[in-house]
């Protein structure tokens, strides 16, 4: 158990991050902060939020509204900074930032979301695979990008795999490139994992008992949901209703991903990556687990 509280130890400033951003954030004392590397349940569990926050309003507000990603680097911060100020709902912020890079305020409850690395990976081609061009742009054309740009994605799923296991885009990283690290962002909150404001949530346990995850949510919120309410708001949150809903603007998610909301909402499910990695890519895979994590850690994220 950790008893003391997290620090800043590294910045992260890339083609899709600045942890600086987060230096002019001010907190209030209900915040709540979604935490997660990438493909591992950040909009759903923002979805679930969002309905647990707006549960009495018919017409609610859309996920990208209310629930800005602070440390993306390519909307002006002035900007976002000001949008997140004038909120007066309960703010829930996404963060792609492992904890040595995110200040920390014991005030907000922070809810962190994780899934087996094989599976963020099936799950990341997918994403990485169909980036447009204009992403590209718009990833190594932003005015505060720092370092280089970032790389199209192989033809090989393969190769991708054996250099995100095995590089890393920062130098105290040893895996995740050409983002950051995935197992390495698990490793900096498990380690914090006891504080009373810091929730973990695995991807298996959304995909295998949502209504109950959605309970559990609602209860480190200290939010009061009736049983009739966690299955409504079940329905309303699975694969096919949060697609759906994001084909509604279809255009804008088309200017990112190839085939548009229906590339990001994805297929949704674990596993796929057996039959697909190698015996060589397995062991890639269990020396970056065995180099980055506890053994606990790694057990959780398996599901052991």
């Amino acid at each position: 158990m950790n008893n003391s509280f997290p620090a800043v130890t590294h910045i992260y400033q890339n083609h899709h991050l600045d942890s600086t951003r987060w230096n002019r954030f001010q907190p209030r004392a209900d915040d709540i902060v979604i935490s997660t590397s990438y493909k591992s349940g950040t909009t759903w569990t923002q979805g679930i939020l969002r309905q647990l926050i707006f549960l009495n309003q018919e017409t609610k507000p859309t996920i990208d509204d209310v629930s800005p990603w602070l440390d993306r680097n390519r909307r002006p911060l002035e900007e976002v900074i000001a949008e997140i100020e004038a909120q007066t709902h309960r703010r829930f912020i996404k963060t792609h930032l492992p904890l040595d890079g995110l200040p920390f305020f014991p005030q907000v409850k922070y809810i962190v979301v994780a899934r087996d690395a094989r599976d963020v990976a099936m799950s990341l081609w997918n994403h990485y695979s169909n980036y447009t061009d204009a992403i590209y742009e718009s990833l190594n054309n932003a005015p505060n990008r720092v370092g280089p740009p970032f790389p199209r994605a192989p033809e090989d799923f393969h190769e991708f795999f054996r250099d995100w296991m095995t590089r890393s885009w920062f130098e105290w990283e040893s895996e995740g490139y050409p983002y950051w690290g995935n197992l390495h962002h698990t490793a900096t909150w498990w380690a914090y994992r006891d504080l009373e404001n810091m929730l973990f949530v695995h991807f298996a346990d959304l995909l295998a008992n949502l209504p109950s995850e959605i309970q559990r949510i609602a209860k480190f919120l200290d939010l009061a949901v009736s049983d009739d309410d966690v299955q409504r708001i079940a329905q309303k949150v699975t694969l096919a209703e949060m697609r759906a809903e994001a084909k509604q603007d279809d255009a804008g998610w088309a200017e990112s991903f190839k085939g548009g909301a229906a590339t990001f909402f994805f297929q949704g499910i674990n596993g796929r990556w057996q039959g697909i990695l190698s015996d060589e890519e397995l062991a890639l895979y269990k020396d970056a687990m065995a180099r980055v994590l506890t053994r606990e850690a790694g057990r959780w994220l398996e599901r052991e």
